[in-house]
């Protein structure tokens, strides 16, 4: 019961992330120490039914609620108080570092490990450089937005499963970004909900089949190389960190500097907590 409890709490901080542009839900299932356990129970869902979905239960209804309950309120956050939102999630990835250089022996640094780590390293920080589109898609029920919606879903599947890649942030390069948290919030407030549902349903199979994809690779690559894959996935997380850092506004007040270190260290201790479970 307790595991369950802890998996709910890991689904719902997920789902928070991939809310956040610029915040990696796949860095933080890294981070929280449940990284190959969801590759492993999604690529073998069919295979292995029982076990998967006594993960993936708990996992998914935490990111579900915290989705429907919590965009508001991340919005809200976002709006108001962009730089102290931030600055905790920082602390929450920060805190599961630790975790992951346990998987990996530091004192036998390879050249393909090396380029590796600058490769991925690489790849975030020119994800981030490339400016969204200011113009945002428009919505309608008809064929032609369901199966641009399915495309979306497959595409931000694997931004959601990749760490150091901000599904939002994809979201938004694509003008997708607001649309869907506009949908999301109309089916909160009761507006509209059948239209908005139905809406969700070609990418949420998109996301399903994205999903299954990646996971199927990632699995192999842990399987055959999970020390370079380690790698590889470190230069995803620290690349992300420093674009997290750049999207912010240093603090101007004593009270901000305050808040954002305390913010910092309560992020990296519950970070460092979920990361050790």
């Amino acid at each position: 019961m307790k595991d369950r409890i802890l998996l709910f709490l890991k689904g719902f901080v997920f789902g928070i992330a991939n809310i956040i542009p610029g915040v990696s839900g796949g860095t933080l299932a890294l981070t929280m120490g449940i990284y190959e356990d969801l590759i492993s129970s999604i690529s073998n869902i069919f295979k292995k039914f029982k076990r998967s979905m006594s993960f993936l239960i708990p996992f998914a209804l935490g990111a579900v609620v915290s989705i429907i309950s919590l965009s508001k309120v991340i919005d809200f956050c976002l709006d108001k108080y962009k730089t102290l939102t931030i600055v905790f999630f920082i602390g929450l990835i920060i805190g599961g570092i630790p975790l992951l250089f346990k998987n990996i022996n530091v004192k036998k640094i390879t050249i393909p490990k090396a380029l590796v780590f600058l490769i991925t390293f690489s790849i975030i920080l020119i994800i981030t450089y490339i400016k969204s589109g200011t113009t945002n898609v428009t919505l309608n029920n008809n064929m032609i937005s369901y199966l641009k919606l399915f495309g979306v879903g497959i595409v931000s599947a694997a931004t959601m499963v990749i760490p150091g890649v901000s599904g939002s942030f994809v979201l938004m390069l694509m003008g997708y970004y607001q649309p869907l948290l506009k949908v999301i919030n109309n089916i909160t407030s009761f507006n509209n909900v059948t239209n908005n549902i139905i809406l969700l349903i070609p990418l949420g199979i998109g996301v399903v089949l994205g999903i299954l994809l990646i996971t199927k690779l990632l699995e192999y690559l842990f399987t055959k190389y999970k020390e370079i894959t380690y790698y590889g996935i470190i230069g995803f997380l620290f690349a992300s960190i420093i674009t997290l850092v750049l999207s912010i506004s240093l603090p101007s007040t004593f009270i901000e500097i305050v808040l954002s270190l305390l913010l910092l260290i309560i992020g990296y201790f519950l970070g460092n907590k979920l990361g050790d479970r």
